[in-house]
């Protein structure tokens, strides 16, 4: 029996800063179950807080401890560490990272969707450093995700070109990681098996999901493409949000 629920939230409870049909209702219905709940992210373009006022202002009846991001993944393990990173990161992240920006003697590389700042001389400045033994931190492996109609280039690629660069392995704190899925369920108090991940992301939410050990259903909205259900065969599909909600929990 299901203890809990875990929900992507691009392409899964919204695209293009709309709410998906039966999103808001889907959210909604687990929330007056009781089912605990935590929407997950690795969108590294905007701290908790934004979108926190982005899904409340579409209608989800969510609070901000229920969000959990691969931004605050990193946070926190850098922080206990004692790590002074350089922050290849997206203006909309600053905030959050407000006391880790410019920090003098960086002795580690941390790295989400930089969106425009992915030039060459960040991108140098970043292999410098890893080159020179730091390590490289990532919010994730994404390859792409979905906005305004059409797929974009996510921090996945960068990240790839860093570590061959530099001949080193990143530390995942994003999906697909089981160390973000495990933080996620430290979180909620659940046990793997007993937790259901929705996503739509075949690799990054389902199977990521599934080799964490929890039971995973992908939907067919988002970045879903067609054929995707046979990367994950022990997984369960559904065409969006409001059916995965009806049929599985």
């Amino acid at each position: 029996m299901l203890q809990a629920v875990l929900l992507d939230i691009s392409g899964v409870l919204y695209e293009d800063d709309q709410p998906l049909p039966g999103a808001v209702q889907a959210v909604r219905l687990l929330q007056d179950k009781g089912c605990p709940l935590r929407l997950i992210t690795n969108t590294s373009r905007q701290g908790r807080a934004a979108i926190h006022r982005k899904l409340t202002g579409m209608g989800f009846a969510v609070a901000p401890e229920q969000i959990f991001t691969a931004p605050q993944a990193v946070l926190r393990h850098v922080r206990a560490h004692g790590l002074r990173p350089y922050c290849l990161i997206h203006p909309g992240l600053e905030e959050e990272f407000a006391d880790l920006l410019d920090l003098p003697g960086p002795n580690a590389v941390v790295l989400g969707d930089a969106e425009m700042r992915f030039d060459y001389a960040h991108l140098d400045r970043a292999f410098q450093l890893l080159i020179e033994g730091a390590p490289l931190i990532s919010m994730g492996d994404n390859r792409y995700f979905r906005g305004q109609g059409a797929l974009h280039l996510d921090a996945g690629p960068f990240m790839r070109a860093l570590e061959y660069a530099a001949g080193t392995t990143a530390l995942v704190l994003g999906k697909p990681s089981a160390a973000f899925f495990a933080s996620a369920l430290d979180d909620l108090g659940v046990r793997a098996d007993a937790t259901l991940m929705i996503g739509d992301d075949v690799i990054a939410d389902v199977q990521g999901a599934l080799s964490a050990g929890l039971k995973a259903c992908l939907v067919r909205t988002g970045k879903y493409r067609d054929g995707d259900e046979a990367q994950a065969p022990a997984a369960w599909v559904a065409a969006d949000l409001a059916h995965a909600v009806e049929r599985y929990c």
